[in-house]
């Protein structure tokens, strides 16, 4: 049977996203880091959301592909220059998308919905951005929370749980709750929350 446009669209940005030359381990695995990243947020996704849309779905496991070819370090090491790189691989992102979805066949009028959810167009107001949204920072809090938070101090994690809180929607601050975290991870969340 024919792998319908769907699975092509998948399986073209995982070849991609399995190019990556930054491995990520876990339980002894070594994985090109954006490839497990955007399969963590695929499988999120329909845990949290399992009727989401064919152009949700593929806009999530987008996320992030191809984010090793802009380093974070070709822009100023400021708050200014970390919104222009986000700007930057934002772009990046749904140009591939954009590319993959038409060599595969897709209309423009659902290109355009998966890249505005890359660009996460309309946050708060068009409810796939706000799933998406969501998925992103469930997908931190479950997968790299720990870790990220053993690298800085207290306050930074607290300011950035805080943030990430406030992109969330109701229903994903529900769905945080019930992650299981460490100690400390819950400690310092119960401290950004209070």
């Amino acid at each position: 049977m024919k792998p319908t446009r769907f699975e092509t669209a998948i399986a073209l940005i995982d070849n991609k996203n399995a190019e990556d030359i930054n491995v990520y381990e876990t339980h002894g695995i070594k994985f090109p880091k954006e490839l497990l990243y955007s399969q963590r947020m695929s499988q999120k996704l329909l845990q949290f959301k399992p009727n989401a849309s064919r152009a949700l779905q593929i806009a999530a496991r987008a996320q992030h592909i191809c984010r090793w070819k802009i380093d974070r370090d070709e822009y100023p090491m400021d708050r200014v220059g970390y919104l222009k790189w986000r700007e930057s691989l934002k772009k990046l992102h749904a140009d591939l998308t954009e590319s993959i979805l038409k060599d595969v066949g897709f209309n423009d009028e659902f290109i355009k919905r998966v890249t505005d959810l890359i660009k996460k167009k309309l946050i708060k107001k068009n409810e796939e951005t706000q799933i998406l949204e969501d998925v992103i920072c469930l997908v931190f809090l479950d997968y790299y929370f720990d870790e990220f938070a053993e690298k800085h101090s207290d306050e930074k994690i607290i300011d950035i749980l805080q943030k990430t809180w406030v992109k969330m929607s109701d229903e994903g601050h529900e769905e945080a709750l019930k992650i299981k975290y460490s100690d400390k991870s819950l400690a310092l969340i119960k401290q950004a929350l209070s």
